[in-house]
């Protein structure tokens, strides 16, 4: 019999499911999927406010309508007659460097800042050098500017939930020099949503290497949505066209 290897996410045993080694029947109905989320990729449950956070960014990411790579992955395979779970898998598959990456992107940038500074720099000169060495190598700094919106609706919201959770510091505190220094140069490029979650990441001690998969967690029931609304509203093997789109769905409404 060869030899056992060791995993210390999930225990299997007669009658009992432990994730971490809290009983699974435990965490249902008393804690939150952000929570869940957190406990099965930390090893340990966050503060019941930092689990609000969680599932914050989680909702943030939900979906972003039908033109990102992923959604039109996902109905253009849906289009062939694919599965839901060969759609799904499509549209996870387009999540990378410059779609959904944004995240872990900007991550390792904040890093960069924090450290140039623990080192003993200055935060607005070590924002300024950072943007300076990505604009020699031919790269952009990941996490600000939109497409579409000139003020991210989710950003502040983010921010406003990590500080009723206690998240601050140095990485925070690295995206807003970040974006001083755009707005110093004459660019409109605040924080957006994904260099947000980027920063409260890196305050809660998360990998960067992780965060493209808290990205994935996140966008999945969106895309479920998108290919069941392909494969049940529209002719199979259509041009999916990226822009040519209208939304037809509820009107505006809020929660009571």
């Amino acid at each position: 019999m060869s030899e056992a290897w060791p995993t210390a996410i999930t225990e299997i045993q007669p009658n009992r499911v432990a994730v971490r080694g809290y009983d699974i029947a435990e965490l249902m109905g008393r804690v939150s999927f952000g929570a869940a989320v957190y406990l099965i990729l930390r090893g340990e449950l966050p503060s019941e406010p930092v689990g609000r956070l969680m599932d914050a960014i989680i909702v943030s990411s939900i979906d972003h309508g039908a033109t990102p790579p992923s959604a039109l992955s996902a109905r253009t395979v849906a289009s062939t007659g694919a599965s839901l779970s060969q759609s799904v898998a499509a549209g996870i598959l387009s999540v990378n460097r410059h779609h959904g990456g944004a995240i872990e992107d900007c991550a390792t940038s904040l890093r960069a800042i924090v450290r140039s500074v623990e080192q003993g720099g200055h935060l607005a000169a070590a924002a300024a050098g950072h943007l300076d060495q990505l604009k020699v190598s031919g790269r952009r700094m990941a996490g600000f500017g939109h497409r579409i919106h000139s003020a991210d609706p989710r950003t502040a919201r983010l921010f406003e939930l990590a500080s009723e959770a206690g998240v601050c510091g140095h990485y925070i505190d690295a995206a807003r020099a970040v974006e001083a220094e755009f707005k110093g140069q004459g660019k409109a490029l605040p924080i957006n949503v994904d260099g947000a979650i980027a920063a409260i990441l890196c305050e809660l001690g998360f990998d960067p290497a992780l965060m493209n998969g808290l990205f994935m967690i996140a966008r999945v029931p969106g895309l479920v949505a998108h290919v069941t609304e392909e494969q049940s509203r529209m002719r199979p093997m259509r041009k999916v066209d990226p822009v040519n789109h209208v939304y037809d769905g509820p009107e505006s409404r809020g929660l009571s």
